[in-house]
């Protein structure tokens, strides 16, 4: 059995670190819980958002955010964030260096296209980021799964990766944070309804390998 642990987008951006962007509340705490899952891991990866100042869903304040777009790839509006150069791109403190990581996905780099889930670069899942195919090299059966926020890229790479039926999919969720106690509620049944294993800590987690 080889396990993968995956750090999705745990970045200041997300945290209350950066309270302009999309603050998750308590998304700078979950360092250690990241740390202490890959342990259980032969390899670790990490995705990052990587979006430009000026895409197309970008608006000026909060109050403007989820508003419905036009776009194929793009389906709401969010204020920037995750601006590579800037404080909100880097990660939370407490990770390692992203040389550390075995693997690294950029995803969000396109100003018209703005994906949740690390596995596709677009919402209609037709280009690869590359990530189901690395993890399928380096046969992976076991995938643990931490990050931010639990109610969108977390649940959204999840249930990618539940959907190629290659791996077991356990998402920890002391390893992660929601942006709402309803949303993340509504994500955790929607991954346990798909087949995903939902670990409320990390002895839940250590107990299924």
């Amino acid at each position: 059995m080889t396990i993968a642990a995956i750090d999705v987008d745990p970045q200041r951006t997300f945290s209350p670190l950066c309270p302009d962007e999309l603050p998750v509340p308590e998304g700078d705490q979950i360092a250690p819980a990241l740390n202490a899952q890959a342990e259980l891991a032969d390899l670790r990866i990490l995705t990052k958002d990587a979006h430009p100042p000026q895409a197309v869903w970008v608006v000026d304040s909060h109050d403007k955010m989820l508003q419905p777009l036009p776009h194929p790839n793009a389906n709401l509006t969010w204020v920037a964030h995750a601006v590579p150069g800037t404080p909100g791109f880097k990660t939370i403190p407490g990770l390692p260096a992203v040389t550390d990581y075995d693997h690294v996905i950029w995803k969000g780099i396109e100003p018209d296209l703005h994906p949740y889930g690390a596995c596709f670069h677009d919402l209609e899942e037709r280009l690869s980021t590359g990530l189901i195919e690395w993890l399928d090299s380096q046969k992976v059966t076991t995938i643990l799964v931490g990050g931010l926020a639990t109610d969108y890229c977390v649940k959204t790479t999840a249930l990618q990766l539940q959907q190629t039926g290659n791996f077991k999919v356990i998402v920890n969720l002391s390893a992660c944070r929601g942006i709402a106690p309803d949303t993340t509620e509504q994500a955790c049944a929607d991954m346990q309804n798909a087949g995903i294993i939902v670990a409320t800590d990390l002895a839940a987690v250590r107990a299924l390998l």
